[in-house]
C-alpha cells in the first residue's frame, strides 16, 4: 500500500506527533508499504505567532495536487488540523479521494489557555474537520469516549509505541544519594510544567525540553536542572539516570514520554487524566493523584524491572499493523456511505481489494 501522510508537524520539530510518524513511516516501509510525507518541508513557512520555534506552512494547492497526481497513492492520511491538513482535506473532498484523519492534540484547551477562546467553538471546528473522513484515529479509550460525547463519529483506536532498544535501564549510570524527579517535554503553558516545579520534593528536579517558557522558568527556579532539548541516546540516558518521571500535563491525548519512561524502568507520577489513566497501572508502573507530590513520592518505591516489563506490549511494529488494519476497518463503519468517496471501477480481471483507491 502506497500511503501519503499530510502533517503540519514534522522535523525539525521535536514532539510526540513527529516521533509517532517517524516511527510509523519506518515500520510501514520495513513491511513494503512506501510512505510519503507531505509536510512543512514542502512549502514556505512562517513562525507560529507566540510560538516561533514552530513553523506554520503556507500550503499551495498546486503542490498538493502534484503529490496526489504523481504518487499513485492507495491511501491518504491527514495527521493534523493545521494549514496543510485543511488544504489536503479540501483537495481530497474536491476530488472525491478517500482519507482518514488523526486526533492528536487538544487545540481547544490550548487556545483557551493562551487566548481565552471557549472550547465549544474550537471543538466545533475540529469536529467539522474530522466528520468527512472515513474514520478518525485516536490514541486512547478515554479520549475516544470524550470525543464521542462531543459529537465526533467513526473513531478508531490507534495506540502508540516505544523503542525498547533505545529506551532501556542503564545500571552503569551512577546514581546520586538524593532522588531525581524528571520531566521531559515542551516547556510551555499547556504542559503545566510549573505544577511540577512548584512541588516540594525530597531531591533534585530535572527538566529536559525546550519551549517558550524555558528562559523565564530558568530564572524563577534556579535550583532546577534545565537541560534543554535532547534526542536519541542523550535523551534515553536522562530517563535512565532519574528515579521518578513526573508528568504534570492535563491536556495531552497520550504522552509518548510515558512509554519512554516505562521502557527505561522509570515509575510515573501524574494526574488522573486522559493519557496517564490509559497507560499507567497504579501501584505497578506509577501513581495517579490530584496530589502530584504524593504520587511522586509513592512512585519511588516501585519495582523498575516490573515497569520495564510492562512496556513490552507497546512495540512500534504493532502500532503500524493497527494503522493498516484501521484503514480497512474504516470502510465497514456505519456512516461511511455519507462521505463523498467513490472508488474507481475495477476491471473484471481484478480481484476485490480492501485498499483505498484514488
Amino acid at each position: 500500500m502506497r500511503i501519503l501522510i499530510a502533517t503540519d508537524a514534522w522535523k525539525p520539530q521535536v514532539n510526540g506527533v513527529v516521533r509517532t510518524y517517524e516511527n510509523l513511516k519506518r515500520e510501514l516501509e520495513a513491511t513494503g508499504n512506501p510512505v510519503t510525507m507531505l509536510s512543512p518541508q514542502d512549502f514556505h513557512t512562517v513562525p507560529c505567532p507566540g510560538y516561533p520555534e514552530i513553523r506554520l506552512a503556507l500550503p499551495r494547492p498546486s503542490v498538493i495536487a502534484r503529490h496526489l497526481d504523481r504518487g499513485g497513492y492507495d491511501h491518504v492520511h491527514i495527521a493534523t488540523e493545521g494549514p496543510i491538513g485543511w488544504a489536503t482535506r479540501a483537495l481530497c473532498l474536491k476530488r472525491r479521494i478517500r482519507f482518514t484523519t488523526s486526533f492528536h492534540t487538544r487545540f481547544p484547551e490550548y487556545l483557551k489557555a493562551y487566548l481565552g477562546l471557549p472550547v465549544s467553538i474550537t471543538y466545533a471546528i475540529q469536529r467539522r474537520f474530522h466528520q468527512r473522513a472515513m474514520a478518525t484515529l485516536v490514541a486512547t479509550a478515554s479520549l475516544k469516549s470524550d470525543l464521542e460525547r462531543r459529537g465526533f463519529q467513526r473513531l478508531l483506536l490507534w495506540p502508540r509505541g516505544v523503542d525498547r532498544t533505545q529506551f532501556r535501564p542503564r545500571p552503569e549510570l551512577a546514581r546520586r544519594c538524593v532522588p531525581a524527579f524528571l520531566y521531559v517535554g515542551r516547556v510551555s503553558k499547556e504542559k503545566n510544567v510549573e505544577s511540577f516545579l512548584n512541588l516540594d520534593l525530597p531531591g533534585r528536579k530535572v527538566v529536559v525540553g525546550d519551549g517558550p517558557l524555558l528562559a523565564g522558568l530558568r530564572k524563577r527556579f534556579p535550583d532546577v536542572d534545565f537541560k534543554g532539548a535532547k534526542r536519541g541516546e542523550d535523551l534515553a540516558r536522562e530517563y535512565s539516570a532519574a528515579d521518578v518521571f513526573v508528568f504534570p500535563s492535563r491536556t495531552d491525548t497520550f504522552g509518548l514520554v510515558l512509554l519512554e519512561a516505562m521502557a527505561s524502568g522509570l515509575p510515573i507520577a501524574a494526574f488522573p487524566v486522559t493519557g496517564p489513566i490509559d497507560i499507567v497501572t497504579p501501584g505497578r508502573t506509577g501513581y495517579l493523584s490530584e496530589d502530584l507530590r504524593a504520587a511522586a513520592i509513592e512512585a519511588l518505591s516501585l519495582d523498575r524491572k516490573l515497569i520495564r516489563a510492562q512496556s513490552a506490549q507497546h512495540a512500534w511494529s504493532r502500532v503500524a499493523d493497527i494503522f493498516l488494519a484501521n484503514i480497512n476497518e474504516a470502510r465497514r463503519l456505519p456512516g461511511f456511505g455519507d462521505c463523498p468517496l467513490k472508488a474507481k471501477k475495477k476491471s473484471p480481471s481484478m480481484k476485490p481489494s480492501a485498499k483505498a483507491v484514488i
